[in-house]
């Protein structure tokens, strides 16, 4: 708690994609309670997708998609800011602003940047180089102190940092310094099914179950997790390509089904088919629900429109408020 108010958390959702297990036991769970506990702003992050240069016409379909799949998740739009990050100017403003704090060689030293200028050096354009700036600013924005965020962020939050320490020292105490944040618990990853790393939209899809997955594609997907022959004695360690399929169940299955499963292993009596069969359906009993919900949310565009302006409003009042503040602390105020 700051001065008797809730804490501020600020967290930016991408706007393209489809969402998957991996970012609903990552992120959006946790989301899900830090609002109950905090004044959270959550930004559909529209325009931080145009560095890369998409068709555009797909922006208004990804927007909605991922609003209303983050709703079915639990987020509720009354309790937060939920809005656009084209919704709000203010964003605009205060970015113009950071880039004068900002240096051409620390931004070129970003792992990100140094990453994307491999992949696409056809498309080095200026909001590629200044990203973390516009980064910057959406969290600075609504003087948010806690932002959750993955490892591969953390540099981008250290830069955020610095442009609130550097914009202090040299106008006045106007932000707090933003720190990483995933409600005191380690952050889950979540095994993708073909054996290796973690579920993601850019790897294998087949590996990755998405909460737009059919039943029959869940059931598809799971039955062709990787698997052996079955341990060959009682009390083997499991392969870890094996220990990912307990760990998926940990996520979606009743304990007591667990345990047998974990009995049965134990006894080298296992049977993979029936394990992949169990997990398969207590899959698709937790998907299902989530995947109706943002389908009839995705199809409700006066529904979705009321909550974009409702999560802009909310947004814009926190906003104009800092940069009030940040006008009088450079000294744009004439009059």
């Amino acid at each position: 708690m700051e001065n008797g108010k809730k804490a501020i958390v600020m967290s930016g959702i991408r706007s393209t994609g489809f969402l998957h297990l991996g970012n609903y036991f990552g992120a959006i769970r946790n989301y899900v309670r830090m609002q109950e506990e905090y004044t959270c702003y959550f930004m559909v992050a529209d325009i931080h997708s145009l560095t890369t240069h998409p068709d555009t016409k797909e922006l208004k379909p990804n927007v909605h998609r991922v609003l209303a799949e983050n709703i079915a998740c639990g987020l509720d739009p009354e309790k937060v800011a939920l809005y656009c990050q084209s919704h709000v100017y203010e964003t605009a403003e205060l970015y113009m602003l950071l880039n004068m704090l900002a240096y051409k060689g620390e931004l070129e030293k970003t792992t990100t940047f140094k990453d994307k200028v491999r992949q696409h050096p056809e498309n080095v354009n200026a909001g590629l180089l200044t990203y973390p700036v516009l980064q910057a600013a959406d969290i600075l924005l609504h003087r948010a102190s806690l932002v959750p965020v993955g490892k591969d962020q953390e540099q981008h939050l250290e830069m955020s940092r610095n442009f609130a320490n550097r914009f202090n020292h040299r106008y006045g105490n106007v932000f707090p310094e933003p720190y990483a944040f995933n409600f005191g618990e380690e952050l889950i990853k979540v095994p993708s099914l073909d054996g290796t790393g973690k579920m993601s939209k850019s790897e294998n899809q087949y590996a990755t179950i998405f909460l737009s997955d059919s039943d029959e594609l869940i059931r598809k997907k799971i039955m062709k997790a990787k698997t052996d022959a079955g341990p060959s004695a009682p009390n083997m360690p499991k392969p870890d390509y094996i220990e990912n399929i307990f760990l998926l169940m940990k996520l979606v299955s009743a304990p007591d089904t667990i345990l047998k499963f974990e009995e049965d292993y134990n006894k080298a009596a296992i049977r993979y088919g029936d394990l992949k069969k169990q997990l398969a359906e207590d899959m698709v009993a937790f998907v299902t629900p989530i995947r109706e919900k943002a389908e009839s949310i995705r199809t409700d565009e006066a529904y979705l429109r009321r909550i974009m302006e409702m999560g802009a409003e909310k947004a814009r009042i926190s906003a104009a408020a800092t940069m009030e503040k940040v006008r009088e602390a450079i000294g744009l105020k004439y009059y």
